[in-house]
């Protein structure tokens, strides 16, 4: 059997990178961003630690990109499955009052957060059967979505965002409900809270560190949700710290 591989879309220096470092463990991992400059030192710190990994520069929203980058894929790991696939990518943040927000505004978080999810969908999933249909495989083939308390919540000034992560929950519901029989489970996680990453040092500067979501710990839980049994799916799961006010 080729070895599974994994794949993660959206990497930045905080739950994307966690992620790769973490499924870097046990799979050959490939990283995607529109910035290569937000892979290029994850895949020499992967490559170099005994692992491998690939970075390609893709804009997920772009179905001619994600086509080229699963070629690129292909090519590079000719006959693979994946083990696991996350979308970790998000829109555009427009936090605005609704009639000073624009149509590109409206549109361009949904372009990544539901578009880029259903392109990356369809790309991955093909490769996640492939895995599924092999009986020596350890774990489950998963496919796990990183929403917001907005995919839930939608607060005053955030109808671009809100909605469009709404729709990425609906999608993700209905991809389980379709797949789940075939053994590719799909999860999707709102993440309540702030995330400890660079961009966010200086945020609840004042407050202890169990108010802020580590990006490690949200690594760990998509890698526990990855090796769930075929008897114990979770297709929904909510991570804040302990601190948050919900």
């Amino acid at each position: 059997m080729v070895t599974p591989i994994a794949i993660v879309a959206g990497v930045g220096p905080g739950t994307g990178a966690a992620v790769a470092r973490r499924f870097a463990k046990a799979y050959p991992v490939v990283l995607m961003a529109r910035n290569p400059d937000n892979y290029n030192s994850l895949v020499d710190e992967i490559n170099k630690s005994g692992g491998k990994a690939i970075g390609i520069s893709t804009d997920v929203s772009s179905s001619d990109s994600v086509k080229s980058a699963f070629g690129k894929i292909d090519q590079e790991f000719p006959g693979a499955g994946a083990a696991a696939a996350v979308f970790n990518a998000s829109g555009r943040f427009a936090r605005k009052p609704l009639l000073e927000l624009t149509e590109e505004d409206m549109v361009a978080s949904w372009e990544v957060s539901c578009k880029g999810a259903f392109l990356f969908s369809q790309s991955t999933l093909p490769l996640l059967l492939k895995t599924a249909s092999d009986a020596s495989t350890k774990y489950p083939p998963t496919l796990i979505f990183t929403g917001a308390t907005a995919s839930v919540k939608s607060n005053a000034r955030m109808a671009s965002f809100s909605t469009a992560k709404y729709a990425m929950r609906a999608l993700s519901q209905s991809i389980a409900r379709e797949f789940a029989p075939q053994g590719v489970h799909v999860a999707h996680a709102i993440i309540d809270g702030v995330i400890d990453i660079p961009r966010t040092k200086e945020w609840l500067k004042d407050m202890p560190p169990e108010a802020k979501i580590s990006a490690d710990g949200i690594a760990e839980t998509y890698w526990n949700l990855h090796t769930q049994p075929k008897t114990t799916f979770t297709n929904e799961i909510d991570i804040r710290p302990m601190l948050e006010k919900w």
